[in-house]
């Protein structure tokens, strides 16, 4: 567990294990949703980066008899 600070200009710095364990490169933008009383910080990836991030997911629905 790492710990931060707040600026007088409310930024926060990535502590650096951190960004090698997730990878977050300067200039990355991050998703930040307040969740349960606690920020999460999501790093986003490029829309290239993320191709065939679903590949071999099963596509297969079960659908109810009159639903076909």
């Amino acid at each position: 567990m790492e710990t931060v600070t707040v600026s007088t200009k409310y930024q926060v710095v990535i502590p650096r294990r951190i960004r090698k364990i997730l990878g977050v490169e300067a200039g990355q933008k991050v998703q930040m949703i307040p969740y349960e009383g606690r920020i999460e910080v999501i790093p986003l990836k490029s829309i290239k980066e993320a191709s065939g991030f679903l590949n071999g997911i099963d596509t297969e629905i079960i659908r109810e008899p009159d639903r076909v």
